[in-house]
């Protein structure tokens, strides 16, 4: 892990001063950039004492390595790392668990809408292996709009034993695949919940899928054969919130 990371976007730099300023080591404004989008951000870095310079926007460019930074870019410590430990420590607190589970997810732009999803569902907590998965690099706290920040994300050694963890504290498991016992909306989704999602293209791996207590399909009507991971845990989640606020 490198010693200090690059974050940049609006959402993502503010949702990082204002969830962990103590991570934040510098920015970089866009010179001239002078607006009522920027005010709030510059007066958070200006409370907790973090140097602010300005900048062109190829110098911005440059520290993004190309990313859309609009105009704000900070150096950050990296976030710390949450594994299985932290997870424990964290459902022993929680009376009725929401997850989401991502079996292998490697894109960052995948991972980051993800989280977002996760974070306007209500979700506790992230779940991803620690190999064969993306961390939280600076694409996804971009990606994510802040929700990188504020969702934990816990990267376990074995998500086989996690997954049968969980169900040992009383977690259903529900997994998505294309060969389900049934079709999502007929699933209950209530109660102490895991939601898991496999990787882009291959879905749940063969390990992960015989460890969910249920398959679910999302029913698809077009000619399509499947949704990218990000918009199907969408859909996934949303079903979840909309049975749990029934």
């Amino acid at each position: 892990m490198k010693k200090q990371d690059m974050t940049f976007g609006l959402h993502a730099v503010e949702a990082v001063l204002k969830n962990s300023p103590e991570r934040v080591i510098e920015m970089w404004v866009l010179q001239g950039r002078d607006d009522a989008r920027l005010t709030p951000i510059l007066a958070m870095a200006a409370e907790w004492g973090v140097s602010v310079q300005y900048a062109s926007r190829k110098a911005l460019d440059e520290k993004s390595d190309g990313g859309q930074h609009q105009g704000v870019v900070a150096k950050v410590k990296p976030a710390k790392i949450l594994s299985d430990n932290e997870l424990s420590a964290m459902l022993e607190k929680t009376e009725v668990p929401f997850l989401l589970i991502l079996d292998g997810v490697t894109d960052p732009h995948n991972l980051g809408a993800c989280l977002r999803n996760a974070d306007a569902a209500g979700v506790h907590g992230v779940i991803v292996p620690k190999d064969n998965s993306v961390g939280l690099t600076p694409v996804v706290s971009k990606v994510a709009c802040g929700a990188a920040e504020v969702v934990p994300l816990y990267q376990v050694t074995n998500l086989a034993r996690t997954m049968r963890s969980l169900q040992e504290k009383g977690i259903w498991i529900i997994g998505a695949a294309g060969e389900a016992d049934c079709e999502l909306y007929q699933a209950s989704l209530t109660g102490p919940l895991a939601i898991a999602m496999g990787a882009e293209g291959k879905g749940l791996r063969r390990l992960s899928r015989e460890g969910c207590d249920t398959l679910v399909s999302i029913p698809m009507a077009g000619s399509v054969s499947s949704l990218n991971v990000s918009v199907a845990t969408g859909v996934c989640l949303f079903e979840a919130v909309r049975q749990r606020l029934a």
